[in-house]
């Protein structure tokens, strides 16, 4: 059997309703685009890393940074399916890895870490997890819980805390069971990624805001693997103010 190609995929819109033009903003004389990509090729277990956008400026600005970027369709609701044209134009690839856009801090072994969840051929998709320790997070419905079987498959996920433990106070919760959010980095294998976009909304996936749960509801297996690192994500313009007092560019 001969090893697998993957390709990260780093979808990139102009028109956040949030945060307009968020790929181009600048951190510390770097776009956000620029600092996601220089991170991305990093990764020691990805063979080619491309920039997906809709805009023509982003377009000519991740090529002046030497980049290979493709242009894709207006019309797409997800990362995930513009990931998904990606594949149809750029074939030969065996993984697909849709890393974040928004994260200019992504940790390559975060990457890696999802990638390795592939040498299991039964793996059809694969996401991070990571463990909560606050109260602040574990009731935020911004950020996505998950639930695991036994091998690391996702039961559901929910911007609900989940599970509900009901005998104890919720101030316990984090000492009385292993809670889970959700990171929103996925790999797909080529094949599956190509079915997934063929599914309509699902209810749970209409209720949650969550597009995971098309794949669940529909009989798809995702994967999860535990990372330690901490993702720090650039919704708004509050939350570059927050990124840039944590962490010192390079």
């Amino acid at each position: 059997m001969s090893p697998s190609k993957t390709i990260g995929i780093i979808p990139a819109r102009y028109a956040s309703s949030r945060f307009p033009g968020k790929p181009l903003v600048d951190i510390a004389g770097k776009s956000m685009i620029q600092r996601v990509y220089e991170q991305a090729i990093k990764s020691k277990r990805l063979d080619e890393v491309i920039v997906a956008t809709d805009d023509e400026r982003i377009q000519e600005h991740v090529r002046s940074f030497g980049a290979p970027v493709a242009m894709t369709a207006e019309a797409h609701q997800s990362g995930t399916d513009r990931c998904a044209e990606v594949i149809a134009l750029t074939p030969g690839f065996d993984i697909a890895i849709n890393i974040q856009g928004d994260e200019p801090y992504i940790d390559p072994e975060q990457i890696d870490l999802l990638v390795d969840c592939f040498q299991k051929p039964e793996v059809q998709i694969a996401t991070l997890i990571k463990r909560i320790t606050t109260m602040d997070v574990l009731f935020n419905p911004n950020i996505p819980k998950v639930v695991i079987d036994s091998t690391g498959k996702a039961i559901y996920f929910s911007r609900q805390t989940i599970p509900y433990f009901r005998n104890a106070p919720s101030q316990d919760w984090p000492y009385s069971h292993t809670y889970y959010k959700h990171i929103g980095i996925y790999g797909y294998r080529t094949e599956v990624l190509a079915e997934l976009t063929k599914l309509p909304v699902s209810s749970l996936e209409r209720a949650e805001s969550l597009e995971q749960l098309r794949w669940l509801e529909n009989g798809y297996h995702i994967q999860t693997a535990e990372t330690s690192f901490e993702t720090l994500a650039v919704d708004t313009p509050e939350d570059l103010e927050k990124l840039l007092a944590q962490k010192k560019p390079q």
